[in-house]
């Protein structure tokens, strides 16, 4: 299961610390070379359900950096 995934319950009440977002990133990683393999084996079909996973991924990712109050040039600097 993905650590991106929240109960309905819970959602709005997680804490986004950097442990999670560096369990999320290297958790991406580990999809993308899944993925990778799959489609060097010709089983493209197989590999949907990772990238489903990884997309959630991405998402999640983005959502919090969008609602990150660091600006992106604070950030670069």
């Amino acid at each position: 299961m993905s650590v991106a995934f929240v109960p309905y319950w819970m959602r709005g009440k997680a804490v986004v610390d950097q442990e999670t977002i560096q369990r999320l990133l290297e958790e991406n990683d580990q999809l993308i070379r899944c993925i990778v393999e799959y489609q060097n084996r010709g089983c493209a079909n197989e590999c949907v359900q990772y990238q489903q996973v990884l997309h959630r991924n991405l998402i999640y990712l983005a959502t919090i950096a969008d609602a990150s109050p660091t600006s992106t040039s604070e950030a670069m600097e």
